[in-house]
C-alpha cells in the first residue's frame, strides 16, 4: 500500500490584533455617565447573589439563619453586610435593656433584670439618690430626741437592775464591816476598822485572827456578788437586742418613706419591685453596720467609703442600654475572644485573695448585640475552639453563657459568680474565606444547622453599561466626598481599565472595589502635587507606577540578574531542547511576571519522563501532574504501534524555591519534543500554558504579568520584531495589557499568539510544519513524523529490536 508522503500545510496563525489584547471601553458612555449621575443611592455595586441571600436570612426570624458571608477581603462583605444590617435594624424594635442586681439570698447568683429602653438609666439614678438620702438621714437619725430619749431609758433600765443588785450587796458588807469598792468597772471589797477603808499595809498589822476574819467575810461577801451579778450577761443581751431594736425600728421608719415613692413609680415592673422590696429588708442592716458611727472614732470615719459601700450593694450593674426610639444594634467584634463575646467578670486582689461582686460583671458583645446583629470574622473564632463552642451552646439555647470556664484554673477556689442567664435573641454573621466554609462544614456537623445561610461573594462583577454606569457613579461620588477633588473621563476610563485588569477579563469588572479606591486615593497624591484639584488618567498611571516601584525590588534584582548573565534567557536564535517558560511569583501584594528557561533532554532507557523538580522535592503536586501528561500525550500521538520506551528528564533551570502550577506543560512538551527530533526551537518567543493528554492547550493564570516580564526583557535588550508570547487562545478574553505592550504591537515590534493545540505552537516555535496524520502515519519531515521515527528507533535499541534484524539479515546473507 502507497503511503501519501505529502506534509500537510498548517495555516500558520497571526498574531493577535491590538483589539484582542484588551477590553474596548466607550469614551461616549463614560461621558454619559459622568454628565448623569446614577439616579438611585448607591450603597453597594453588584453581587445580586450576596445580596438575595443577605435579605432572605435577615427576612427569617426562626432559629438556625445565621449567615456565613463567604469570599475574599476588599470584595466589600464588611460595607454590603453592614448596609443590610442598618436598614433591617430600622424596622426592628428597640431592644430591652439588662442588668444585674445583687441576690442578698445568695451573692454568688446575681439577678438579670430587663427593662424598656432608658429606665436603666432612671433607676441608676433613682437608686443613687436612694442612696443618697440615706446618707443624709443617718447617722443624723440617731440624734433624734425620741431616739435619744428611748434610748436612754433602756439604758436606765440596765443601770437599775445592776445598781439594785450591787446596793443589796453593799448594804450586806457594810453590816459587816467591809466596804465595797468599784474601781474601773471592776467592782472590789475593803475591810473597815471604826468605819475607816484600810489599806493594804494597814490590814497588814492587823492580828492574825483579826485578817483571817475578814478573809472569810470578804470571800462570802463575793460569792454573794456573783450570785447578785448571776443575771448581768442576760440583762445585757437584752439591754443590746432592745437598743438594735430600737436602731432597726428607728431605722425602718426613716427609710420606708424613701423607698415608698418609688415602689410606686415602678408598681408595674415586678423585678424591679421584687428588687426594692429586697433592699428594703437590707438597707436597715447596711445603716446598722456601716452608718451607725456611735463607737468610731474620727478617724475611721474619715477612712470610711460609706457611698461607695452602699453603691456596690444596692446600686445596679447595667450592661447595655438603648435610648427610645434606638434601631436594634448592629455590633461588629474586630477582636472576638472569650471575654469580648461572652463578657466577663473582673476581679480584685483583698489581702491576696481574689474577690469579685455583680459589679464587676463586664458585657461582651453578644450582650451588646442582643435583640439585633452580630458581626464577627470566622478565622477569629475559629483560632479559640471555647470560643466556637461556647457560641454553638449560646445559639442552641438561646441564653448568653457568661460563665467563664477557662477561668477556673486562676480563680482557683476564690469567690466566683454564676450569674444568672440572659436570653439570647441575635442574628449572627460570620465573615470568612471559601476554603474555611468547606473546612468548618467537613469537620462540624452543627455548622449547617446553626448558619443555614450562605452569602456567596463573587469574584468578579459582570461589566454591563448599568454596572459601568454604577461604577463611574461611586468613584465620581468618593472624590468628592472623600477626596474632595473630581475625576476626568480619561482618569475614569484608566480605572475602569485597572478594573478589568483586576478582573483579568475583557467582559468582567473586578469585586476589590476597594482597591480601585485605593487607586484614587493615590492618584489625588499626585494630583495634589501638581496644585491640581482634578485626577487625571497620568495621575492614575502615576499611581500605579509608584506602586509598582516600591514593590518591585524583587522583580527588578531578577530581571538584572538576567542582563549580568547570573540567569540564563536567550530571547533571540534558536537552541535544542531549551525553551522560554512564563512564570508568575506572587510575594505578599504584589506579582510579576518573569521568564524561566525549560530544558529537555531525551536518550535511549526506560526511566519515562522525570520531573527534575519533583526529584529535587521543589515541585508540588500540581506541576507533578502537569509532567506526568507528557508520557500520556506522548504515548497517545506516536507510540500507537510500538511500546513507548525512552529515558528524558525535564528540569526549569536556575530555580530554587517550590514551583506548583501545570502552566509551564506545554513549555516542557515543546522543549522535550525539541530533544526529541533535534530540532531547534526559537528562543525570541516565550510560551506559556497547560496541556492535556490529547494535545489541546488549556488555560492558565497571571497571563498579563507573564507577558508583562518577558516584554520587559525584551524591551531591555532592544526589540527585534520577532520577539512574542504564546498563551492559550483560551487566556485571550483574560488579556488586559498596558499601552506599552499595545503600542508595541500596533508598531510590529511584538507579538502575541493564541494557540489551540501542541501543533500549533511547535509551528511557531520550528522552522517546519508540525504535520497532520495522513493514513495512520505523519509525513517523514514533520516534526511528529521525524519524532515518530525517532521514539521508535530509542524504543527498538531498548528493547534489542535492531539486533535480532542485524542477526537475521546476516543469517540471510550466508544462506
Amino acid at each position: 500500500m502507497l503511503v501519501n508522503k505529502e506534509v500537510r500545510m498548517t495555516k500558520k496563525l497571526l498574531p493577535l490584533s491590538v483589539s484582542k489584547l484588551a477590553p474596548s471601553i466607550s469614551s461616549n458612555h463614560v461621558h454619559t455617565c459622568m454628565s448623569n449621575p446614577y439616579p438611585e443611592q448607591l450603597t453597594f455595586i453588584g453581587q445580586q447573589r450576596a445580596q438575595s441571600a443577605l435579605d432572605f436570612s435577615l427576612g427569617m426570624d426562626l432559629p438556625g439563619y445565621n449567615v456565613y458571608v463567604m469570599g475574599e477581603a476588599a470584595h466589600g462583605r464588611y460595607t454590603l453586610v453592614k448596609d443590610k444590617l442598618k436598614q433591617h435594624a430600622k424596622d426592628r424594635a428597640t431592644p430591652n435593656e439588662w442588668l444585674y442586681v445583687n441576690n442578698y439570698a445568695d451573692h454568688r447568683e446575681p439577678i438579670a433584670l430587663f427593662m424598656q429602653a432608658g429606665q436603666s438609666k432612671q433607676l441608676s439614678d433613682d437608686i443613687d439618690s436612694f442612696l443618697d438620702e440615706v446618707l443624709d438621714t443617718f447617722p443624723a437619725a440617731f440624734d433624734n430626741p425620741a431616739y435619744q430619749r428611748k434610748k436612754k431609758s433602756i439604758d436606765r433600765e440596765f443601770n437599775d437592775a445592776y445598781d439594785s443588785a450591787i446596793t443589796a450587796v453593799e448594804i450586806a458588807a457594810l453590816e459587816q464591816s467591809v466596804a465595797l469598792v468599784e474601781e474601773k468597772s471592776s467592782v472590789g471589797f475593803a475591810p473597815l476598822v471604826d468605819g475607816k477603808q484600810l489599806s493594804d499595809s494597814e490590814f497588814g498589822e492587823l492580828e492574825e485572827t483579826l485578817r483571817e476574819e475578814f478573809f472569810e467575810k470578804i470571800e462570802k461577801l463575793e460569792d454573794a456578788l456573783i450570785e447578785a451579778l448571776i443575771e448581768l450577761p442576760r440583762w445585757k443581751r437584752e439591754s443590746k437586742e432592745k437598743l438594735r431594736n430600737l436602731k432597726k425600728s428607728t431605722a425602718e421608719q426613716a427609710t420606708k418613706p424613701l423607698l415608698k415613692d418609688l415602689e410606686h413609680k415602678y408598681a408595674t415592673h415586678i423585678g424591679v419591685l421584687r428588687y426594692l422590696k429586697d433592699i428594703r429588708v437590707e438597707i436597715i442592716d447596711a445603716v446598722l453596720e456601716w452608718l451607725d458611727d456611735e463607737d468610731e472614732s474620727e478617724e475611721s470615719k474619715e477612712d470610711f467609703d460609706r457611698k461607695g459601700m452602699l453603691t456596690d450593694f444596692f446600686a445596679p450593674n447595667i450592661l447595655v442600654e438603648f435610648k427610645e426610639d434606638d434601631a436594634a444594634p448592629v455590633v461588629y467584634e474586630p477582636n472576638p475572644t472569650f471575654g469580648n463575646i461572652f463578657g466577663k467578670i473582673e476581679y480584685a486582689t483583698s489581702q491576696g485573695t481574689l474577690i469579685t461582686s455583680y459589679r464587676s460583671i463586664q458585657p461582651g458583645a453578644l450582650h451588646r448585640a442582643n435583640g439585633g446583629y452580630l458581626i464577627m470574622d470566622a478565622e477569629k473564632i475559629m483560632a479559640n475552639p471555647q470560643v466556637w463552642d461556647g457560641l454553638k451552646l449560646c445559639l442552641k439555647t438561646h441564653q448568653i453563657k457568661n460563665d467563664l470556664p477557662y477561668q477556673d484554673s486562676t480563680v482557683g477556689t476564690s469567690f466566683t459568680l454564676r450569674p444568672q442567664l440572659i436570653p439570647l435573641d441575635v442574628k449572627i454573621i460570620l465573615l470568612g474565606s471559601r476554603e474555611l466554609y468547606y473546612t468548618i462544614g467537613e469537620y462540624d456537623e452543627e455548622f449547617a444547622e446553626l448558619f443555614r445561610v450562605l452569602a456567596d461573594f463573587d469574584y468578579y462583577l459582570p461589566s454591563s453599561d448599568k454596572l459601568q454606569y454604577q461604577f463611574i457613579t461611586k468613584v465620581t461620588e468618593y472624590c468628592e466626598q472623600a477626596l474632595k477633588c473630581t475625576a476626568t473621563e480619561a482618569a475614569m476610563v484608566r480605572l475602569l481599565k485597572f478594573s478589568y485588569r483586576q478582573a483579568e477579563h475583557h467582559n468582567k469588572l473586578s469585586a476589590r472595589f476597594a482597591d480601585v479606591l485605593e487607586l484614587v486615593a493615590e492618584a489625588s497624591y499626585y494630583a495634589k502635587q501638581d496644585n491640581l484639584t482634578v485626577i487625571d488618567a497620568y495621575h492614575i498611571d502615576e499611581a500605579i507606577e509608584g506602586k509598582q516601584y516600591r514593590t518591585g525590588q524583587i522583580s527588578e534584582n531578577m530581571l538584572s540578574d538576567i542582563k549580568e548573565g547570573h540567569t540564563l534567557i536567550a530571547t533571540d536564535g534558536q537552541a535544542i531542547g531549551k525553551v522560554n517558560g512564563l512564570t508568575v511569583l506572587h510575594i505578599g501584594d504584589t506579582s510579576f511576571g518573569t521568564p524561566a528557561r525549560i530544558t529537555a533532554t531525551v536518550y535511549a532507557g526506560a526511566d519515562g519522563v522525570i520531573d527534575v523538580e519533583r526529584e529535587a522535592e521543589l515541585g508540588k503536586a500540581i506541576h507533578s501532574k502537569g509532567v506526568m501528561l507528557l508520557t500520556g500525550y506522548l504515548g497517545n500521538k506516536y507510540a500507537q504501534q510500538f511500546s513507548l520506551t525512552l529515558s528524558a528528564n525535564i528540569a526549569i533551570e536556575q530555580s530554587y524555591g517550590y514551583i506548583d502550577g501545570d502552566s509551564a506543560s506545554l513549555a516542557e512538551l515543546c522543549a522535550l519534543i525539541s530533544s526529541i527530533t533535534s530540532l531547534p526551537i526559537s528562543q525570541s518567543i516565550a510560551l506559556t500554558g497547560s496541556i492535556n493528554q490529547h494535545g489541546d492547550v488549556q488555560a492558565i493564570g497571571g497571563v498579563n504579568e507573564k507577558i508583562e516580564g518577558f516584554f520587559k526583557l525584551c524591551k531591555m535588550r532592544g526589540l527585534t520584531g520577532s520577539q512574542g508570547v504564546i498563551i492559550p487562545k483560551s487566556n485571550q478574553v483574560n488579556l488586559v495589557l498596558d499601552d506599552e505592550i499595545l503600542n508595541a504591537v500596533e508598531a510590529g515590534k511584538f507579538n502575541i499568539y493564541a494557540v489551540e493545540t501542541v501543533d500549533q505552537a511547535l509551528n511557531l516555535l520550528m522552522d517546519i510544519e508540525a504535520g497532520d496524520i495522513i493514513d495512520d502515519q505523519y509525513p517523514e519531515n514533520s516534526v511528529n513524523g521525524i519524532a515518530l521515527a525517532r521514539l521508535k528507533e530509542i524504543a527498538d535499541i531498548v528493547n534489542g529490536d535492531n539486533d535480532d534484524e542485524k542477526d537475521e539479515e546476516l543469517d540471510n546473507e550466508k544462506g
